[in-house]
């Protein structure tokens, strides 16, 4: 007697062809807005600037390049800050560290973050309720105390407030690859899987694991925005490197007292930020669209 498969997902629905298929995928991927689209166009865009910043650049960051104060003109676009320095400049390079910094520390935080929550996930028991105790340890730490004190004990530099933020930035990624893993095992062609002899490992890595990707991805294009802000407003309060790095909270902290006067050297900076993170959040936005869409 021929025993049945436990669960299977046919690749072809019946009563359609793979032409019909196909078709319907085609006509699902057209029904992505236009909306969608400028603003996925306008991540990728403002990344590309912020990746190729340095490059971009036409004077130097830290040198000046004409008088002080010189307002924004066709010569420096963005004016010169009170040393003579090219605001322009300093916001590409600028642009830069905010973006690799992002980028960091959200992949430090899916990577350690994933990994507990897979783990726990699947585990399951005592393991799950002792990483979430140990999580949940991490959220109550407020991040930008903690940066004051990790800035404080080893003294200013960027890399020491990016360690701050790491430290609590991937409990967030343990709580939601954990919930989705709960989601997922509960499926039954997981538990056919399950029956059909899978290592706990195979299982986890092979068939748990993709599931939670999108959701993880989505929070992850979300944060960067958030991340952004949390980095400027630290450096704003001199928790960066010290000056003169052209870092853009700092710049925009040490512009203020010119601001009724030369507003262009805080307020350049300071929309550097504000664009940086609005294409990134709208970019966000786009994304789980799309994804959900799929």
């Amino acid at each position: 007697m021929a025993v049945a498969e436990p669960y299977a997902v046919p690749s072809v629905v019946p009563g359609l062809g793979r032409r019909r298929v196909g078709a319907l995928r085609l006509k699902a991927a057209r029904q992505v807005g236009w909306g969608d689209r400028i603003a996925l166009a306008s991540l990728i865009l403002i990344s590309l600037i912020a990746v190729a910043g340095p490059l971009l650049a036409p004077h130097s960051t830290t040198v000046p390049a004409g008088q002080p104060m010189i307002h924004p003109s066709a010569k420096f676009w963005l004016g010169t800050d009170e040393v003579g320095r090219d605001i322009l400049s300093r916001v590409l390079v600028g642009l830069q560290a905010s973006w690799e910094a992002s980028i960091v520390v959200i992949a430090s935080g899916v990577l350690i973050g994933g990994v507990i929550g897979l783990v726990a996930g699947t585990a399951g028991g005592w393991t799950d309720n002792a990483l979430m105790r140990f999580t949940d340890m991490f959220l109550s730490l407020p991040g930008p105390v903690l940066a004051i004190a990790v800035v404080a004990a080893l003294g200013p530099s960027f890399q020491h407030t990016l360690l701050a933020v790491a430290i609590v930035w991937w409990p967030f990624y343990a709580r939601i690859v954990r919930g989705e893993i709960k989601a997922w095992a509960a499926r039954p062609h997981l538990e056919a899987a399950r029956l059909a002899g899978v290592g706990r490992f195979r299982l986890a890595v092979r068939h748990l694991l993709p599931g939670a990707l999108p959701a993880t991805v989505v929070t992850a294009s979300l944060d960067v925005g958030n991340l952004v802000l949390t980095l400027a407003a630290l450096s704003f309060l001199g928790l960066g490197a010290p000056a003169p790095a052209p870092e853009l909270g700092a710049m925009a902290a040490r512009g203020l007292p010119y601001l009724l006067e030369q507003w262009w050297i805080p307020v350049m900076p300071g929309l550097a930020v504000l664009l940086l993170a609005l294409a990134a959040n709208v970019g966000g936005d786009a994304l789980r669209d799309l994804l959900a869409d799929r």
